[in-house]
């Protein structure tokens, strides 16, 4: 029955509300563990379910050292769970009703300067097929800020070299519109020219980057490729996949950009997201300031 009951949700999530794969992973995972927990007190009515139930599994999972963000997650599962129960009838009471999520900081995501951008943009060997291919993964990346989910299942229709711009599917499957600039073009457009059809060895595929098999590369391996080439560049910050995703808004907003306009491009539904990134330029500012004020 509880197992049924989540089916129902997931589905629910997928179809009507569009969520990512991603999103609905995480909250299959929390939602998981709660009706595990709930297992173990002998519950196999969800409708049994009190407050008391929700704070137990909650105080059980920080006793686990689940971080407040953590948490803040977890909560937020339950509360959507509960409430498509109440909009199935499920439930006629909501033991989540007077929950409060906890308070966490803002976790500011690293970023590249404008220097250590320049010298991983480079890093790729321009004289070899893959050489060609990353520089032009890594260019378009930087020009759009795309997700790197988003940027691996580009396909080839997707790309506009002529007028400028990629056609992207983010979130929820909602399309964007992004401009891509004239050094991103000018890798791309090489790439296209003189790489990727050598690399498919006369495969076919829908997708604009690709490996050997044909396929589209992997998250994982674009990791790998990245910090590989940061290793080389000598950058000793932590590397994730979205490190250029987050360098493009920050330096966008650094320039004047105004938050709308990226907010449009990183393909954000709530501007709050979007403000994250302002944090991050008032903080470099603070670092500037600190470091050549006279009397800081």
């Amino acid at each position: 029955m509880l197992e049924e009951l989540l089916d129902r949700f997931l589905n629910y999530l997928a179809v009507e509300r569009g969520l990512s794969l991603n999103t609905l992973d995480a909250y299959s995972r929390d939602l998981n563990r709660y009706l595990d927990y709930l297992l173990k007190q002998d519950i196999h009515d969800i409708s049994k379910t009190t407050n008391f139930e929700v704070i137990s599994y909650l105080a059980e999972e920080k006793n686990r050292g689940q971080s407040a963000r953590s948490m803040a997650r977890n909560i937020s599962a339950l509360r959507t769970f509960y409430r498509f129960l109440l909009r199935e009838n499920v439930l006629h009471v909501d033991p989540l009703s007077n929950f409060q999520n906890p308070k966490i900081g803002i976790k500011l995501p690293d970023v590249l300067s404008l220097e250590e951008v320049d010298r991983l943009l480079t890093m790729p060997a321009a004289e070899t097929l893959k050489g060609k291919r990353d520089q032009a993964l890594l260019e378009v990346l930087y020009a759009t800020g795309l997700r790197v989910s988003e940027l691996i299942t580009l396909s080839l229709n997707d790309l506009n070299l002529e007028v400028g711009y990629i056609r992207v599917f983010g979130k929820g499957s909602k399309e964007r519109i992004v401009p891509i600039g004239a050094s991103a073009q000018r890798k791309a457009r090489l790439y296209l020219e003189t790489a990727r059809s050598e690399i498919l060895k006369g495969r076919k595929s829908p997708y604009l980057f690709v490996g050997n098999s044909g396929k589209n590369i992997t998250r994982q391996a674009f990791w790998k490729m990245i910090k590989k080439y940061a290793r080389r560049a000598g950058i000793e910050k932590e590397i994730s996949p979205h490190i250029l995703r987050h360098s493009f808004a920050t330096h966008l907003l650094e320039r004047g950009a105004d938050l709308r306009s990226v907010q449009s491009m990183l393909g954000h539904v709530n501007i709050s997201t979007t403000q994250i990134y302002t944090h991050v330029t008032r903080e470099r500012l603070k670092e500037i300031h600190s470091k050549f004020h006279p009397r800081a």
